[in-house]
């Protein structure tokens, strides 16, 4: 368990820094649920190759498998709300989460409480 990650997860990767065509220093933090069957991404949104200015909540089920599918769940402004907003899905994912034949519903649960309803 880390310290700055809820119970069942735990920080994967914390890295910040520049980008060669920029003076901004950017974040990216990516969080593993303890199953293995699921990971949390906090970059920014132009990693994912979008014109878009801050930062994307992607998640990735089964991570290194053939099976693997990644969703963006929210892009916010700032890597604090973005990380904030992982805090939250992290949480509700682990409340609903009830082993292997329960991630889609938990994932499904988290994903929709945690989007931006229009």
């Amino acid at each position: 368990m880390d310290a700055d990650a809820p119970r069942a997860w735990n920080r994967e990767a914390c890295r910040t820094y520049t980008p060669a065509d920029s003076d901004r220093e950017l974040q990216y933090r990516t969080y593993r649920h303890e199953s293995g069957d699921l990971r949390l991404k906090v970059a920014p949104a132009s990693l994912d190759g979008e014109d878009h200015p801050g930062y994307a909540l992607t998640v990735t089920t089964y991570p290194g498998l053939d099976l693997s599918e990644t969703l963006r769940i929210r892009t916010v402004l700032t890597f604090d709300r973005c990380d904030r907003i992982a805090t939250q899905f992290m949480d509700l994912f682990s409340a609903s989460y009830d082993g292997p034949g329960s991630l889609e519903d938990a994932l499904e649960y988290a994903s929709h409480r945690t989007r931006e309803h229009r």
